[in-house]
């Protein structure tokens, strides 16, 4: 004890340095998002309303992603197309379209990985700033609040791989037998 109270520190107390560096996982930040385009049409509020009105909401989404010219900087853009029609009529009440853009910095992602990672992580990290856009855009427009329904990015992926797939199967020439 009197060791340690002179300031000398017993050999076995002193922390050993590691030699090996512990694998570290995929790292991403999101350097800056903003909305690169949008665009809200209220038909309704044009033709005015005759009638009752019950919305049938359409949500189309498209992902596109690229590197910038910087080292491990991404840029990942969502473009949504929300489109509202009256279900009795079919009439279009309105039509929102917005594309929503993150630039990210990604580390520690193999590349066989990065167009996954690209298309699924980072649109799901956007996600909830491009809900609360959707939401704040139709409310001031002067319909409900639309409160989108959660997107699975990894399902939107995976039907994206095998539309892909399809089409490079169509587009081989068949052997004549």
């Amino acid at each position: 004890m009197a060791d340690q109270e002179n300031g000398a520190a017993k050999p076995d107390a002193q922390p050993q340095a590691q030699s090996q560096e512990l694998p570290t996982g995929p790292q991403m930040s999101v350097l800056t998002q903003f909305i690169r385009d949008m665009s809200f049409e209220n038909v309704l509020s044009q033709r005015g309303v005759g009638g009752e009105v019950t919305p049938d909401v359409q949500v189309a989404v498209n992902l596109d992603a690229k590197k910038r010219t910087a080292d491990n900087q991404y840029e990942v853009m969502t473009k949504l197309i929300v489109t509202s029609q009256n279900k009795t009529n079919q009439e279009k009440l309105f039509l929102l379209e917005l594309e929503y853009v993150g630039v990210f910095s990604i580390e520690n992602v193999p590349e066989d990985q990065m167009h996954p990672f690209l298309l699924i992580e980072c649109p799901r990290m956007l996600f909830p700033f491009m809900r609360r856009i959707v939401s704040d855009v139709t409310r001031d427009g002067g319909f409900p609040p639309l409160n989108l329904e959660t997107i699975d990015f990894v399902q939107l992926y995976r039907n994206e791989i095998m539309r892909r797939q399809a089409e490079v199967a169509q587009a081989k020439p068949t052997p004549d037998a």
